[in-house]
C-alpha cells in the first residue's frame, strides 16, 4: 500500500524540535480532517458507512482509547451527550477488554487510537466484534492493524507525527468527534437548522483562531520560564474543562517530567485541596458558559490557599481576572468546540517548560509512540 505523505513531513523544517513543528501544523490538520467532510451546508462522512435510519437506531456510544486518545473521548463524551443527546460511555481500552463490558442491542463502539497499532485498543476492538458489534475507527495512520480490522476507519489528515507526545493527532481527532456529533445531532434533529449553521461557521474558523494562538507564543513562553523549576502543577476544570485539563496535565508530566494532576473542579474539596501550599500552580480552565462562576468559586478557594492561578477562558470574560494571577483568554467559539483552541496554549506552556529544563521534548525518557505491549 502507498501511503501518500512526503518527506517533508518527517523533517524539522527549520523548527528546533519536531513536536514545535507538530504543534504548528495544527491549524492545517484540523483543516485537512474537517474541510473534505464538510459539503455545502452539510456534513457528509462517506466511511462513516451509516444511514440516517442507522444512526437514528443508535442507543449508547461506547467510545475506547488510551493516552491523549481517551482524553480526546473524554471530550466526545461531552459534545456527543450534549450535541446528540446519545449516552456515552468512555473506557480506558486495558480497563474496556478486562471487565467484561455490557453491551447491549443499538450500541456503536469507536476506538480512537493515533498509531492504529495500540495493543489494548486493538484487543478492545477485537472483544467488541466478536460479540457482533460493528466497530468505528477513528485513527491516523492509514492501513494500521486497527484501521484494517474495524468495520469502519475515519482517517485523521495529520500526516506523520514524530514527536513522542501527540498534539496535531490529538486535534485532528478532536475534530473527528465534532464532525460524527455534528452529523448524529442533525439526523437525530437535537439541534436546529440555525444551530447547525453556527456550528459549521465556528468549525471552519477554528484554524485561524488557532493558528492565532500559536502566534502568541511568546507570552506563553515567558510565562513558561517562571515554571521551571516547579515541582508539581494542578490543572482544574468542569464538564469539557476537565478534558481538556487532562490533556494539559499529561502533555506537562510527559515532556517535562513535572508531577501533574488534572482534577475535575468540584472535587477540589474531597481532599486534593490538601496539597495546595503557597506557590503552587493551578492552571483552570473556565471556557463553559454554565459552569464559569463554579470555576471562578473554585479558583478563588485554592489562591485563598497560596496558589498562583492561571486561567484559560474565552474572550471578554474579564471578571476571571480578579480571581487569577494570570489569563490567557482564547477566541470565541462554540461551547463543544473550545478544546481545540483552549489546548493551544496548555501544549505551549508545556513545551517551553520542558524545553527550559533541558528536556529531550521529542523523545521523553521511558516513553514510545507506539504501544504495542500491554
Amino acid at each position: 500500500m502507498t501511503i501518500d505523505w512526503d518527506a517533508e513531513a518527517a523533517e524539522k523544517a527549520g523548527y528546533e524540535h519536531f513536536m514545535l513543528k507538530e504543534m504548528y501544523e495544527q491549524p492545517k490538520t484540523v483543516a485537512d480532517t474537517a474541510g473534505p467532510r464538510i459539503k455545502k451546508n452539510d456534513i457528509v462522512i462517506e466511511e462513516l458507512g451509516m444511514t440516517d435510519e442507522e444512526i437514528l437506531q443508535v442507543k449508547k456510544i461506547h467510545i475506547v482509547a488510551c493516552g491523549s486518545a481517551y482524553h480526546a473521548g473524554v471530550s466526545g463524551k461531552y459534545v456527543l451527550e450534549g450535541m446528540a443527546r446519545i449516552p456515552v460511555e468512555v473506557d480506558l481500552a486495558s480497563e474496556f477488554r478486562y471487565r467484561d463490558p455490557i453491551l447491549e442491542d443499538g450500541a456503536m463502539v469507536i476506538v480512537i487510537s493515533q498509531s492504529g497499532e495500540t495493543a489494548d485498543s486493538l484487543a478492545a476492538l477485537r472483544e467488541a466484534k466478536k460479540r457482533g458489534f460493528k466497530v468505528l475507527g477513528i485513527v491516523n495512520v492509514v492501513g494500521s492493524s486497527i484501521a484494517r480490522e474495524a468495520d469502519n476507519v475515519m482517517y485523521t489528515w495529520a500526516g506523520p507525527e514524530i514527536a513522542v507526545a501527540t498534539t496535531k493527532a490529538y486535534s485532528a481527532q478532536l475534530i473527528a468527534l465534532y464532525l460524527l456529533a455534528m452529523k448524529f445531532a442533525r439526523v437525530r434533529h437535537t439541534v436546529t437548522e440555525e444551530e447547525f449553521s453556527e456550528m459549521l461557521g465556528d468549525l471552519r474558523r477554528l484554524p485561524d483562531q488557532i493558528e492565532l494562538l500559536l502566534n502568541n507564543k511568546n507570552r506563553i513562553q515567558r510565562f513558561a520560564n517562571r515554571y521551571i523549576a516547579a515541582k508539581e502543577v494542578f490543572f482544574i476544570g468542569r464538564g469539557i474543562d476537565y478534558a481538556i485539563s487532562m490533556e494539559g496535565s499529561l502533555k506537562l508530566k510527559e515532556i517535562s517530567y513535572i508531577h501533574s494532576e488534572a482534577y475535575a473542579a468540584g472535587e477540589l474539596k474531597h481532599g486534593t485541596i490538601s496539597l495546595i501550599e503557597e506557590g503552587t500552580l493551578v492552571a483552570a480552565v473556565a471556557t463553559q458558559p454554565a459552569l464559569f462562576q463554579k470555576t471562578i468559586s473554585n479558583m478563588v478557594e485554592v489562591k485563598a490557599r497560596g496558589a498562583f492561578v492561571l486561567a484559560v477562558t474565552c474572550e471578554g470574560n474579564r471578571e476571571i481576572e480578579k480571581a487569577a494571577d494570570y489569563v490567557i483568554y482564547i477566541p470565541i467559539t462554540n461551547r463543544f468546540f473550545t478544546n481545540s483552541l483552549a489546548i493551544i496554549p496548555l501544549q505551549l506552556f508545556s513545551y517551553y517548560v520542558a524545553v527550559g529544563k533541558g528536556c529531550d521534548v521529542d523523545k521523553p525518557r521511558n516513553l514510545a509512540k507506539s504501544v504495542t505491549v500491554e
